[in-house]
C-alpha cells in the first residue's frame, strides 16, 4: 500500500501549488502586465473559487461512478490550465484575460482533486490507520506550501510565467499514475439510486449535522487565518522587513514547514487515540488565537517570523483531527460528497482569507489580528458545543466505515 499512498500524496501536493507558487511572483506580474494589486489578486479568487462551487459535485459524481473516474480527468484539467496560461504569457502582448481563464479552467480541475484523494484514502483504510494516512496527505498538502513559494520564486528567475508550465509538468503525469496503479476498493455500491443516496445523506446530517458543521468551520477558519496572514507577512516582509525575492520565499517557507510538520506528527501521534481528536482542535485553536494576538502587536522580525510559525504550528495540528472525523463520519457511499463539502468550505477560505487581511489591515492593524484573534476563538467555542467524537466515528456504514 506504499506506492498508492505516495500517489495519492502527490494529489494534495500539487494542488496546493495553484495558489501558493504564484504569491512570491505577484510583484513581477504586476510589472510585467501593467497590472494592480486587484487584477493580480484574482488570480486566486478566480482559481478558488470555482474549485470550492464544483467540489461537491466531484463528490456526488465520485459517490456514485468512483473516485478515480472523476479524479484523473480533474488532474489533466488542472494541468492543460496550467499549460494554457503559461503559452499566452509566452506567445500574446496581452495575455491577461486568457491568463485568468486558465486559471478558471485549473480551479475547475482542482474541484476533483484534494478532496477526492481523502475520501479514497478514507475508502481503503481503516478508521485506525485512516488518522496516519489522511496525516500523511495534510502533510504532503503543507510540504506543497514549503515548497510552493521557493518553486515559484526559483522558476521565475527563468522567466515570470515559467510556474504556469509547471503545473502541466506535474499534474499530467501524476494523472496517470492514479489511472494506472491507484486501485479502488471492489464491491463499492456505484448503483445506488439517487433516491437512496439523498436519503442515505438525510440520514447522515440528520444524526451529525451540527458536529460535521462545527467541523467544517474550524477547518474553514484555520484556512481562512492561514492564508490571510501568509498574504498579509508576504506583503510585510517586503515593506517592512525589506525581505524580498528568494529570501521571503525562504522566510514564508518557516511557517508553512511548520504546518506541515504538525500535521505530519499529528497524523502519526494521533492514530488510535480517538480520545484525543477533540482536545487537539481545541488546543490548535487556541494555540492560534494566542499567536495572533501576540502578532498584533510590533515585532522585529525574526520574533514575526517565529510567531508566525506558532500559528502555522496550531493550524496544522488541528487538520489531521478534523480529516479523520469528517471522512470516519460517513460510509463509503456516501463518503465523497460529505469530505468534499467540507474542501468547499476551505477552498472559500483560502479564498476569502488574502483579501480580507489585505482590506482589514489598511483600517487598523491591531483590529485586525486582535479580530482575526477573536475568530479563532470562537472556533473553539463552536468544536468544543459541537464536536462530538464518539457521534462522528460510530459509522455502521459499509465496507470503509470501519
Amino acid at each position: 500500500m506504499v506506492l498508492p499512498l505516495i500517489i495519492l500524496a502527490g494529489v494534495p501536493f500539487i494542488m496546493v501549488l495553484g495558489n501558493s507558487m504564484l504569491i512570491p511572483i505577484f510583484p513581477q506580474m504586476e510589472k510585467a502586465m501593467n497590472l494592480t494589486p486587484f487584477q493580480v489578486s484574482l488570480f486566486i479568487t478566480l482559481f478558488s473559487v470555482p474549485a470550492g462551487l464544483l467540489i461537491p459535485f466531484a463528490g456526488i459524481l465520485s459517490d456514485h461512478i468512483g473516485r478515480k473516474t472523476v479524479m484523473v480527468p480533474a488532474l489533466i484539467i488542472y494541468g492543460t490550465g496550467g499549460l494554457v496560461a503559461g503559452t499566452a504569457a509566452a506567445l500574446l502582448s496581452q495575455p491577461y484575460p486568457v491568463l485568468l481563464a486558465g486559471r478558471i479552467l485549473q480551479g475547475i480541475g482542482a474541484g476533483g482533486t484534494y478532496q477526492l484523494a481523502m475520501a479514497l484514502a478514507g475508502d481503503v483504510f481503516t478508521t485506525e490507520e485512516r488518522t496516519k494516512v489522511l496525516g500523511y496527505l495534510e502533510s504532503a498538502n503543507g510540504f506543497g506550501k514549503v515548497c510552493s513559494p521557493l518553486l515559484g520564486a526559483a522558476l521565475a528567475l527563468l522567466v515570470w510565467y515559467a510556474p504556469f508550465f509547471a503545473y502541466g509538468l506535474l499534474a499530467l503525469p501524476i494523472a496517470f499514475l492514479v489511472l494506472f496503479l491507484v486501485k479502488e476498493p471492489e464491491g463499492r455500491s456505484r448503483k445506488q439510486t439517487a433516491a437512496a443516496y439523498l436519503q442515505s445523506l438525510k440520514k447522515i446530517y440528520q444524526s451529525k449535522a451540527a458536529p460535521l458543521l462545527a467541523c467544517y468551520a474550524a477547518g474553514a477558519i484555520g484556512l481562512f487565518l492561514l492564508f490571510g496572514l501568509l498574504s498579509f507577512f508576504s506583503d510585510e516582509l517586503e515593506a517592512k522587513y525589506h525581505i524580498t525575492g528568494f529570501a521571503k520565499g525562504g522566510v514564508l517557507a518557516i511557517p508553512v514547514g511548520t504546518m506541515a510538520a504538525a500535521s505530519f506528527l499529528g497524523g502519526l501521534l494521533l492514530q488510535g487515540q480517538r480520545q484525543l481528536l477533540k482536545p487537539v482542535i481545541l488546543a490548535g485553536l487556541a494555540l492560534t488565537s494566542l499567536g495572533l494576538a501576540v502578532f498584533a502587536f510590533d515585532l522585529s522580525a525574526p520574533a514575526a517570523i517565529a510567531i508566525s510559525a506558532l500559528i502555522a504550528l496550531g493550524i496544522g495540528a488541528l487538520l489531521p483531527p478534523l480529516n479523520t472525523l469528517i471522512t470516519s463520519s460517513a460510509s463509503t457511499n456516501e463518503r465523497g460528497l460529505v469530505t468534499c463539502l467540507y474542501g468547499t468550505v476551505r477552498f472559500f477560505g483560502v479564498a476569502i482569507g488574502p483579501p480580507a487581511f489585505a482590506l482589514a489591515g489598511e483600517i487598523h492593524r491591531l483590529l485586525l489580528f486582535l479580530g482575526a484573534a477573536g475568530l479563532a476563538a470562537a472556533g473553539i467555542a463552536i468544536a468544543a458545543i459541537w464536536v462530538n467524537t464518539s457521534t462522528m466515528l460510530n459509522n455502521t456504514g459499509s465496507a470503509g466505515g470501519a
